[in-house]
């Protein structure tokens, strides 16, 4: 199965149900200030608001453009109104192109799919690395120093999420959101499961002090 992650400004596309075309997922999610606040898989397309609460559209491009996980992504710029001064500064910005919104779940999907093709596909980056970690994507591996670790589908991705977030605490819920697994109060509880494993996994490859817990808070994966 082929992810694809669409990510958007406004609270409203962390709400969109997820799309299916063929052996391709498409996945909803948002995008604050501090970027992606869900596990980006595949190939990235982001929706900026040219009028945010925070921080302006323009502002938001430029973060994107110099944030590892969505150098790559195709930009849309969602203007207000379709000005040609808006339009100019938008593509100066880094945004690929721009639109007039509103956009729902439908106008993003026919974009994204229209766009979607082998002559228009973004570059992923296939290899993360923070320190001594390095994450292939592509191969679904990581490994510390040279040192595989083992770690399963699940613990994975926790892995992924948490280097692409490192030095900061991430609670339970946050980590159960960016897997796709909110909604069901199970996987509160299964996170520490995931957790566990993946210490385990960090431990054999020489990694154990990696990962931190803050108690009454979660998690912290410890880069320098």
């Amino acid at each position: 199965m082929q992810r694809v992650s669409i990510l958007g400004t406004s609270e409203r596309v962390a709400t969109f149900d997820r799309f299916h075309n063929g052996e391709t997922e498409f996945a909803f999610g948002l995008l604050t200030p501090d970027g992606p606040q869900r596990l980006v898989e595949g190939q990235v397309w982001a929706f900026v608001d040219w009028v945010m609460p925070d921080l302006s559209g323009l502002e938001m491009c430029r973060r994107l453009r110099a944030d590892p996980r969505t150098a790559e992504a195709h930009v849309t710029m969602v203007l207000e109104e379709d000005d040609p001064d808006y339009r100019r500064r938008a593509l100066k910005a880094g945004a690929d192109d721009y639109a007039v919104g509103p956009l729902d779940r439908q106008g993003m999907l026919d974009r994204v799919l229209a766009l979607c093709s082998a002559a228009t596909r973004p570059i992923v980056r296939q290899v993360v690395e923070a320190g001594g970690l390095t994450i292939n994507l592509a191969g679904e591996q990581a490994r510390w120093q040279g040192r595989l670790i083992p770690l399963r589908p699940n613990e994975f991705r926790v892995l992924r999420f948490m280097a692409q977030n490192p030095n900061r605490i991430l609670t339970r819920a946050e980590l159960v959101e960016a897997l796709g697994k909110a909604g069901d109060p199970d996987y509160l509880r299964t996170v520490d499961v995931w957790v566990k494993r993946l210490r385990t996994g960090l431990r054999e490859a020489g990694a154990g002090k990696l990962l931190r817990t803050v108690h009454g808070k979660g998690y912290v994966l410890d880069l320098d």
